[in-house]
């Protein structure tokens, strides 16, 4: 009996990682391109053509011996349809994907990326003992997939989810990409925490924030996290601010959804011992203590085949082979 694959597609704006794996997930090669958007549609769809010929061939198997294709992709899909509704940063909106790649001649499943990567650590990494978790990615912006008894809960158009679009602060400032004001994302991810870096040093504040780059444009949250861990007090003072607003948001999902599990995953998570208290104490004041109880909140295992293997899961998933 001929052994049986899944593939999976992690398509980025920057980049598309493709990987074949066996039935129980573990990868057995990879393929790497550079998405380069700004060719169009359809180099696009032809540099995913390419990677999954690409490992295929890396791996010496035939089309054949795969079962399906996990794709993910950024931004709004309708999953039934295969279609993808809008990928920033990709000429990709209102594009029937399925169709585009029916050459590949394999059953290929559609899932949004956050979504994917939640499946991923669901099944492969931190959450693997979970039943009902959350998984939340804390980067560029705050995005995140919701899995109710092991799967996931796509909601009535398939964009539930988006998490990152909870209104913390009505009144803020603070514009966020979707257009509102006072998003979770727009005041407490990687790019609010860089922002109110370069704030404070273009304020003029004492801060080693200031020593560590050689134009206040250059502060990111990397060169705030780095200031904090070696004691900086504005530096600091940033983080305890971005921990309080990821608590208050938290705190909202753990009252809503009841998890057993949070996983947190993106560049922030690689800061989570240096807020982890401060996120810990919020959730405490503003959560129910009966569902405190009930929740483990820890930070993601598979780094950056987080999507790559959700992907993988997506494909398994689909095929009842989870």
């Amino acid at each position: 009996m001929q052994k049986e694959y899944v593939v999976g597609v992690d398509l980025g704006g920057t980049k598309i990682l493709t990987a074949v794996a066996d039935l129980e997930g573990n990868i057995l090669a990879r393929v790497r391109k550079d998405t380069e958007a700004e060719k169009g549609k359809e180099a696009v769809i032809q540099k995913i053509k390419d990677t999954v010929y690409g490992v295929i061939k890396e791996t010496d198997i035939d089309l054949s011996q795969v079962k399906g294709i996990g794709l993910g992709v950024p931004g709004p899909v309708n999953i039934k349809k295969g279609v993808i509704k809008h990928t920033p940063n990709l000429k990709l909106d209102n594009v029937n994907i399925i169709e585009e790649l029916r050459e590949l001649d394999t059953p290929i499943f559609l899932e949004n990326d956050a979504n994917a990567a939640a499946l991923g650590e669901k099944w492969f990494g931190a959450g693997k003992a979970a039943e009902n978790m959350i998984y939340m990615t804390v980067s560029t912006g705050i995005g995140g997939g919701v899995i109710i008894n092991k799967e996931i809960f796509h909601g009535a158009g398939d964009a539930a989810g988006e998490i990152g679009h909870m209104t913390i602060i009505p009144d803020s400032d603070v514009q966020c990409g979707c257009g509102n004001y006072g998003c979770w994302e727009a005041i407490a991810s990687g790019t609010a925490l860089g922002r109110l870096g370069r704030e404070a040093v273009e304020a003029g504040k004492d801060t080693l924030m200031s020593k560590l780059v050689n134009d206040p444009s250059e502060v990111n949250g990397a060169v705030v996290a780095k200031a904090a861990e070696k004691g900086d007090k504005v530096a600091r003072e940033i983080m305890d601010k971005i921990a309080d607003y990821l608590g208050i948001g938290m705190a909202s999902l753990i009252n809503i959804f009841n998890p057993d599990t949070i996983v947190i995953g993106g560049g922030v998570s690689q800061s989570w011992k240096l807020i982890e208290d401060k996120v810990n104490s919020t959730i405490k004041a503003r959560a129910m203590n009966s569902l405190i109880e009930d929740v483990n909140i820890i930070t993601a295992q598979l780094g950056s085949d987080v999507g790559v293997l959700g992907a993988v899961a997506t494909a398994l998933a689909e095929l009842d082979l989870l």
